[in-house]
């Protein structure tokens, strides 16, 4: 992963910034040490490389299994590419998904780390926010970590799904919000309605930030009924991993 995140700062961020003036806003609010939890809407498959692009520490996100174990060539890119942008994949040895995130999150902020997590679980299929699922506050409650909100803009403009290069002439950015602090809820992750509240404070948070409509709905679902398919349950590991 370092090596990576090296080669991003030094050879990547240059042309980034010089193709795209992404803007950038709050980072303030990203501790510079130790664990933070940074929770972000999820646009694009850029947001990968335009959200951690201002900060001078690397994002760690949780990522789908199916992510490292392609065969062939193209696997081993494949997992080269998502090790190197910060994706860890969920171990869901003796566990359930939502467990084994939550046991991987956990870890990655006790090595004082940052964890970006997509509470949506998926990338939205437009360019509203969409109902957040509560393993991120369970997360939250859990480590204990301050909890900072991230918005993502324009990426959805900039690189739509299917498209396999960024668009010229999009500006795309990130922002950052002041931390949040549930310590009034510390204790009780095992409570569904704190969970629930503590998730819709959150894209609350998020959808000041970025400005978007919000659909009290899951995106996982919507993409479904776009793509004309029965509708699928919600995902099982809460929304802690990127299921792209």
């Amino acid at each position: 992963m370092l090596w990576f995140w090296i080669l991003l700062r030094v050879v990547l961020s240059p042309i980034l910034y010089l193709g795209w003036w992404p803007r950038n806003r709050g980072i303030r609010n990203v501790p510079k040490r130790g664990p933070a939890l940074l929770v972000s809407n999820h646009l694009s498959f850029a947001d990968h490389f335009f959200g951690p692009l201002p900060l001078m520490r690397p994002i760690f996100f949780i990522g789908k299994g199916e992510y490292f174990t392609g065969k062939g060539l193209k696997g081993l890119i494949s997992k080269g590419f998502f090790t190197g942008v910060g994706v860890v994949p969920v171990d869901r040895t003796g566990g359930s998904a939502s467990e084994a995130a939550l046991r991987t999150g956990l870890r990655i902020l006790a090595e004082g780390k940052l964890l970006g997590i997509y509470p949506e679980g998926t990338r939205a299929p437009d360019e509203r926010l969409y109902r957040g699922k509560t393993g991120v506050a369970r997360l939250a409650l859990k480590s204990r970590v301050p909890v900072v909100p991230m918005a993502m803009t324009n990426t959805h403009r900039l690189m739509p799904p299917g498209r396999t290069l960024p668009r010229l002439g999009v500006r795309p950015g990130v922002r950052f919000g002041e931390p949040m602090d549930f310590s009034r809820y510390y204790g009780q992750e095992d409570d569904r309605d704190v969970l629930r509240q503590i998730t819709d404070e959150i894209m609350q948070a998020i959808r000041e930030l970025s400005g978007q409509e919000y659909v009290d709905r899951y995106a996982a679902e919507v993409k479904a009924e776009l793509a004309g398919k029965t509708v699928v349950p919600v995902d099982d590991d809460g929304g802690l991993s990127d299921r792209g």
